[in-house]
């Protein structure tokens, strides 16, 4: 949801402000009735353990390690020769 608030309602209610962005609300600040810039909230980002994003991209692509894709493509395909 998006507020638009003024520069008074900002500087005099900043800790409702913060309590809605942790919300998720966005905001539109103005000065003198004009949009003077936008408050929202940001992205957390979260630590991923590497093994687990492995596992995900495993997933992703479908994949396993690399030997056994090698070994899908030349049979599928024939093998690289690289003497032609």
């Amino acid at each position: 949801m998006t507020r638009t608030i003024t520069q008074a309602e900002l500087r005099n209610g900043s800790a409702g402000v913060m309590d809605a962005l942790e919300a998720g609300d966005n905001f539109i600040i103005t000065r003198n009735g004009n949009p003077v810039g936008e408050l929202r909230p940001i992205r957390v980002q979260r630590n991923v353990a590497t093994s687990d994003l492995k596992e995900r991209l495993a997933r992703f692509a479908g994949a396993g390690d690399a030997a056994s894709e090698r070994a899908e493509i030349d049979a599928a395909f024939g093998e690289d020769r690289l003497d032609d």
